[in-house]
């Protein structure tokens, strides 16, 4: 079977901002895009150190996203401070299932998924692992789609507040742990736009070279 022609392969590089494929030396860094004027580079520089910094850094900020208080609400009853677990279990046990499950999803296992892919990533592309790289660049693409989706909790935040509010009986504000998990969705986003898939591929491209 004949090797796949690679735009490596061929001298072209893409440009990280504008998409424009050109031509350049696979290892120049003086090269610019004709299009934009950006950097062209064969891959992402310190792609796998700054994936990793971001990536440790949102992995710390998790712990305290879900132990320290998501909000502090005060009512005419009394005031209280609620994480985001003791928020799944509320709304659980008061039959609003349907809530419990989005924020579940969306604040707990969307994230700790998206970690645990890009940690995967990261170690096999260190690794020079050719297990399945059609799997893992799959994997990569799902947490791009996923990413996008980080932010629902916050929406599903904002109605409750909005409602409360509406009804002038109580008064809700974040807590800690609305900010250190909004620094956790940032940091993964920025994690994975900072991984280049393309180092996937490279062991299997050396290999046949």
């Amino acid at each position: 079977m004949t090797a796949p022609v690679t735009a490596a392969s061929l001298g072209l590089l893409g440009c990280h901002v504008c998409g424009q494929l050109s031509r350049g030396a696979a290892h120049s860094h003086d090269a610019c895009c004709p299009r934009c004027g950006a950097p062209l580079h064969s891959r992402k520089p310190d792609s796998i150190a700054r994936t990793w910094a971001l990536l440790i850094a949102a992995m710390i900020l998790y712990i305290p996203a879900n132990l320290l208080p998501m909000m502090y609400t005060s009512s005419l009853f009394g005031s209280q401070a609620d994480t985001i677990m003791s928020g799944v279990v509320y709304f659980w046990t008061s039959g609003s299932w349907y809530l419990a499950l989005i924020i579940f999803f969306a604040s707990i296992l969307v994230p700790l998924l998206k970690m645990a892919v890009l940690l995967f990533l990261l170690v096999s592309v260190q690794m020079r692992s050719h297990w399945q790289p059609v799997q893992r660049a799959r994997l990569y693409r799902l947490v791009e789609v996923i990413g996008r989706w980080s932010m629902l909790d916050v929406y599903v935040v904002a109605m409750i507040v909005s409602l409360v509010q509406l009804k002038a009986l109580a008064t809700i504000l974040p807590g800690p742990g609305a900010m250190a998990f909004g620094a956790v969705v940032v940091l993964t986003i920025f994690a994975a736009m900072a991984f280049d898939p393309r180092l996937i591929w490279d062991p299997l491209e050396e290999e046949r070279g």
